[in-house]
């Protein structure tokens, strides 16, 4: 089965990380080349696949250029953007199923990341608090 290149990389089905891992495919280059070209460590580039963080305007600007894809694209989904991958799904059943399990796991990821956070600060207050007794 394949899919319209629309509705693989639309917002339905992909999350902006998956964009731009799949613009960076279609372009044959490796996560290390993009990052060198963009002018960002490797690490960066894999949070921003992984939909941990977001460039800053001007990098997605050049993501764009480099990866030939429109920023609306990257952004949404929907305009000018990488064509569908050329392997078929083999064997699927429940694709649907599959990517929305995948999205509860990120979701349930970015939530945990977030509580973390939270925890952290208000550990930090608690420790400033503690110095200034």
């Amino acid at each position: 089965m394949t899919l319209e290149a629309n509705d693989w990389f639309g917002p339905e089905a992909a999350t902006f990380g998956d964009r731009i891992a799949g613009a960076r495919d279609a372009t044959g280059m490796t996560q290390g080349q993009l990052a060198r070209r963009l002018g960002v460590k490797k690490e960066t580039l894999v949070a921003w696949e992984n939909d941990v963080s977001e460039p800053r305007a001007n990098k997605l600007q050049m993501l764009s250029g480099l990866l030939n894809v429109s920023i609306g694209w990257l952004l949404t989904g929907e305009g000018e953007g990488a064509a569908e991958p050329g392997d078929q799904v083999q064997g699927a059943t429940d694709f649907t199923g599959v990517l929305a399990e995948l999205r509860e796991i990120r979701a349930e990821m970015r939530a945990n990341a977030e509580h973390a956070a939270r925890v952290e600060k208000k550990l930090r207050q608690l420790l400033r608090q503690r110095e200034l007794t």
